[in-house]
């Protein structure tokens, strides 16, 4: 699978964009993992317009991390262009590797997003989501690419014809996620509508399905019903990014392969660690790490007060032994992984 220049491979596994979540030291845990690309967080439009420096600093990617997307959200033509030629000149304006394609938010559910008409709030305004890609497309050199829901609600499911427009106006991939937005993350993720629009002859650029991806037997399922030409895995990577492994195996060898042992846990648990704490030092590094830390280790008996240690502590050191600790207690132990999400 291409998206543009940018060679995949086949079959590819790609990591979805999550805010708070999907930072450099992750982004790159799960390229090493097996991810095929990575997408930064979210980035404001308009944060980019007004300069702000926390937008910026979003853009900032390392060639560990490519390729890599770096993933754009808002509602105003104008904004949604200079932001777009600004993610084209990331490497110069942020620093770093920069973007290797530019991807728009039209699917994100949550409400100060598409409350505001930006992310799956434009689902509503399809003839300005259309417009407002194409000025994109036009604006950049770099593979511009699209994420996006069904609908808006059961009653405009609108995704088969928003395709072929998305197409026409020079995207290069599309991922949907398999429900409306007001369906937000609720019930089952409907694949039906994806594998229509990958079956439909007209659409000749690659179509990525996501939604309730938690296993590597589900990935190749999806693979398999749908014919999808690749996989975006989201919520079910938080707390587990060894995901990505485990479908590559199944993918390339037929076999599943077994559980990460709770030792092997603690060793990938420390290598976040270490890069949140080179990336963003000893302070704001610890403490974005809390909520990455005790989900790898969700389903431990008895861990309660060993995970409260770990999400409390503000001394990286205090930290790294208490990991320790984690593995000469419950050392070759390999529970299930469970997603934060609960998938």
């Amino acid at each position: 699978m291409r998206i543009g220049n940018i060679d995949l491979g086949e079959r590819p596994v790609v990591l979805a964009p999550m805010e708070d979540v999907t930072d450099a030291s992750f982004r790159i845990l799960c390229r090493e993992a097996g991810a095929a690309m990575v997408t930064t967080e979210f980035v404001p439009s308009d944060g980019l317009v007004r300069d702000a420096a926390k937008a910026i600093a979003k853009m900032r990617t390392l060639e560990e991390e490519s390729p890599v997307a770096i993933q754009i959200y808002g509602n105003i033509p104008e904004a949604m262009v200079d932001a777009a030629r600004m993610a084209d000149r990331a490497a110069e304006l942020a620093g770093g590797h920069g973007a290797d394609a530019i991807d728009i938010n039209w699917g994100c559910p949550v409400s100060k997003i598409a409350g505001r008409g930006a992310g799956s709030g434009m689902l509503r305004e399809p003839d300005k989501l259309v417009a407002i890609t194409k000025a994109v497309v036009e604006a950049v050199g770099k593979p511009v690419t699209v994420k996006t829901r069904l609908g808006w609600d059961e009653g405009s499911k609108i995704i088969v014809d928003l395709a072929e427009r998305l197409q026409d106006v020079g995207i290069q991939a599309l991922t949907i996620h398999g429900r409306t937005r007001c369906q937000m993350y609720k019930g089952e993720a409907d694949w039906t509508l994806i594998g229509e629009v990958k079956n439909n002859p007209r659409m000749r650029i690659p179509i990525i399905g996501n939604g309730d991806i938690n296993s590597a037997s589900k990935a190749r399922e999806m693979f398999d019903r749908y014919g999808v030409d690749g996989i975006m895995v989201g919520r079910a990577s938080f707390g587990h990014p060894w995901i990505f492994t485990e479908i590559r195996h199944l993918l390339d060898t037929g076999e599943e392969m077994p559980p990460m042992s709770v030792r092997d846990r603690v060793a990938l648990a420390k290598r976040h660690f270490g890069l949140s704490l080179d990336l963003k030092g000893p302070v704001t590094g610890v403490f974005e790490m809390r909520r990455h830390l005790s989900c790898y280790f969700k389903g431990l008996p008895g861990f309660k007060d060993t995970r409260i240690k770990l999400v409390t502590s503000k001394d990286p050191d205090e930290i790294l032994r208490t990991l320790d600790y984690i593995a000469d207690r419950w050392g070759d132990a390999a529970p299930e992984p469970e997603s934060v999400y609960g998938l």
